[in-house]
């Protein structure tokens, strides 16, 4: 019965949060558990984020999962078909379509987990992220610690000038920052 539950029908699980709040950590962890239990299950990430593996999703504090890189989100259908656990990390970079993807695999009673960035750089929804939140069944929003003090952060900020909406990088581009102190580095870099 509590196998079961694992499964269950399908559904749809948002993990989401800034940068460096653990996601990719927490959609590794219910991986890990659900395949210790016997549960087949496939990971997924998309081609763009190559940071520390090109066919592993690994967490800032490196732990890892064998994955599938893929460049579009309907691929993610050819490769889940015997599995019933699909797990997506960094869902924020797949095309929109994702949203339907989901769905369908939801439908043939898969539970799909996601982790994604729900915010970009500036503060404002990041994409069709916001519409993934909508029809997940379970949300999950994890907080890091702000950079600058060290309060809960939830949003992330971007250190360089560069204003490209996608930039793949770690703490070398990006901070964790609490409303206040994002804010305030966002007026800096305003003035």
């Amino acid at each position: 019965m509590f196998l079961e539950s694992l499964i269950s029908t399908g559904k749809i699980e948002m993990i989401c949060g800034c940068m460096f709040s653990g996601k990719t950590e927490e959609l590794i962890r219910r991986v890990k558990y659900a395949s210790r239990n016997g549960i087949c299950t496939q990971v997924f990430k998309p081609e763009i984020d190559n940071r520390y593996h090109k066919h592993r999703i690994v967490s800032h504090n490196l732990n890892s999962l064998e994955s599938i890189s893929l460049l579009h989100s309907e691929q993610i259908l050819d490769h889940s078909k015997n599995n019933s656990i699909i797990a997506i990390d960094e869902a924020q970079f797949f095309d929109e379509n994702l949203i339907e993807v989901c769905k369908h695999l939801a439908s043939q009673n898969k539970r799909v987990i996601l982790a994604a960035l729900d915010m970009d750089y500036r503060g404002r929804p990041f994409g069709f992220i916001p519409a993934l939140l909508a029809v997940a069944n379970l949300v999950t929003r994890l907080n890091a610690i702000c950079d600058s003090c060290g309060n809960s952060a939830t949003h992330t900020f971007k250190k360089t000038e560069s204003q490209k909406l996608i930039e793949i990088g770690q703490s070398d581009i990006y901070e964790a920052r609490c409303k206040a102190c994002f804010e305030r580095g966002m007026k800096k870099s305003l003035d």
